[in-house]
């Protein structure tokens, strides 16, 4: 059987594709680097990340982004012999305005190197490309429409695709508006019996979200919608393990089955708050007599028939990183900058970072951080640190997004003395939960934060046990729903990403201090 989601915690918006027998999914990584990361699996069942596309500043610049902006909905294919990614980098969202430039980067194996991107349009987002049997090429995107009065999500644009210029040609088309949902993103097309089938995302991405489907015998329309409803979806059934499911991509086995690769994400209450972020799930497809795509009962299921391809295990990442590797491993992301030396460096059993800005900042903090995959779960490191200002700040972090965090470090006080306090950040209030404890100036120190279910505990080591924070945080404080931030009824700040735990350090004074981490150690299930 296949266990969803095959890919837990912060991993939206799948684009699955197979090239021969291996298959390959990009998903959303917003304000992360590096951006856009690729999972690989030869059989559907077991999953290897392979770490991020666009991980320098010149494929990819999140400076400045806000929160849950960067890096939406990628799209993956191959063609030529080459990896095609067309990805968004959404610079702007509020104020009834999105600026949403679109790239293309190529490469001839998925490991790149991955070419100069190229601008393609700023029209709206969730941009992929169609290669049809034909050998021509198109490129699909949902249209945005900011003028006041008018319907935002405008509906799916399809457009000609020259590979050879590496640029759209022709002039966008509008070939779906979508159905009564609205709210209509996130497009991918396939081809099959004469048929082509158009995947959209509806409803936006929380808990009425769906996937539709709509076909047509010319691909530049008209396309009529499946009369039997959504391909997918859980808005119907709050008792579903997997909500907000939609937003599909459908992949063929070699011996002609198909599944869909789609978001869902796991509550910690009926339709509460989801600190997991969206997470990647897989459902099989069966096409009916009439032509039409169908998953049974319309729904995410957890477990299903996993595909009938020889089993292909992965050995599982060790649990402890001691930081080996001159480059970080795939797991982990850093925060709107590129892992680049001037603030990262890595020696055996050393990952030493250098302070940057404040929690707030959209320019350039210091943060190395990995993804919560399950409801329980820890993060432990040891940490060499010597702050000698109150400007100087270095720990652990469970982190949603520069608005929502919680915080265990070191600093220091107005006579120097070394602290270690817990700090708290909830939709922009900050927070210093007592007490403070004193250290001994230059002490190294043990931390841990550790999830169990909604609780999220905070703890250090003292004399060879684990002495807990007297401080209990409300976990889902750092969900989507939480990050969600509407003033006035007007959009503030989304919610799109998911739960991470991290190393955090920041130097207020621009002094150059640094803090050291020998270990970092990722555990999941119940202590």
């Amino acid at each position: 059987m296949l266990r969803n989601p095959v890919l837990a915690g912060f991993e939206p918006d799948p684009s699955v594709i197979r090239v021969r027998d291996d298959y390959y999914v990009a998903t959303s990584t917003f304000e992360w680097y590096p951006g856009v990361r690729i999972h690989h699996s030869r059989d559907l069942v077991n999953w290897r990340c392979l770490g991020g596309v666009l991980d320098t500043k010149h494929l990819l610049d999140l400076q400045g982004v806000p929160d849950s902006g960067g890096i939406w909905a990628p799209g993956l294919s191959h063609v030529d012999g080459l990896f095609h990614l067309v990805f968004t980098v959404v610079d702007t969202y509020g104020e009834g305005f999105k600026d949403v430039p679109n790239y293309l980067t190529t490469a001839p194996a998925i490991e790149g190197p991955w070419s100069d991107p190229v601008l393609l349009h700023s029209r709206g987002f969730d941009t992929s490309l169609f290669h049809d049997d034909d050998g021509t090429s198109w490129m699909l995107n949902m249209s945005f429409d900011w003028r006041p009065g008018r319907t935002a999500f405008a509906g799916i644009q399809l457009q000609p695709f020259s590979r050879t210029l590496r640029r759209p040609v022709g002039d966008p088309r509008l070939i779906f508006t979508g159905t009564e949902l609205g709210v209509t993103e996130g497009p991918h097309l396939c081809r099959k019996d004469g048929w082509y089938y158009l995947v959209t995302a509806e409803g936006g991405t929380g808990y009425d979200h769906q996937s539709t489907v709509a076909r047509s015998r010319s691909i530049e329309g008209p396309y009529e919608t499946d009369p039997a409803g959504p391909l997918l979806t859980s808005r119907h059934d709050p008792s579903l393990k997997l909500q907000k499911a939609g937003h599909c991509s459908l992949v063929e086995t070699p011996d002609g089955h198909w599944y869909a690769a789609h978001i869902a994400a796991r509550p910690y209450s009926r339709r509460g708050r989801c600190v997991l972020g969206r997470e990647t799930a897989l459902q099989p497809v069966q096409w009916e007599d009439g032509g039409w795509p169908r998953i049974a009962a319309g729904v995410p299921a957890l477990d299903v028939p996993a595909p009938a391809l020889p089993p292909a295990p992965i050995a599982p990442t060790p649990a402890t990183d001691r930081f080996e590797d001159p480059e970080l491993g795939a797991h982990w992301s850093t925060l709107r900058r590129p892992a680049t030396r001037d603030w990262i460096t890595l020696a055996p059993g050393r990952l030493r970072i250098s302070g940057g800005q404040s929690p707030g900042t959209r320019r350039a903090p210091s943060l190395v951080a990995r993804r919560v995959t399950d409801t329980h779960c820890s993060l432990q490191t040891h940490m060499t640190f010597a702050p000698r200002t109150p400007g100087h700040l270095a720990g652990l972090t469970a982190y949603y997004n520069t608005r929502n965090w919680h915080y265990l470090h070191l600093t220091a006080d107005d006579d120097g003395a070394t602290l270690l306090q817990l700090l708290s950040c909830e939709a922009g209030r900050t927070v210093l939960h007592p007490p403070r404890y004193t250290l001994n100036a230059g002490q190294a120190v043990t931390l841990r934060a550790r999830f169990n279910r909604p609780k999220l505990l905070f703890s250090y080591l003292d004399q060879g046990r684990y002495q807990d924070f007297p401080v209990v945080l409300d976990a889902t404080t750092i969900s989507d729903e939480a990050a969600d931030e509407f003033v006035d009824g007007r959009m503030r700040t989304l919610g799109f990403t998911g739960a991470m735990l991290g190393l955090w350090v920041q130097d207020l004074d621009s002094s150059g201090i640094h803090a050291d981490f020998a270990h970092a150690t990722y555990r999941t299930g119940r202590p």
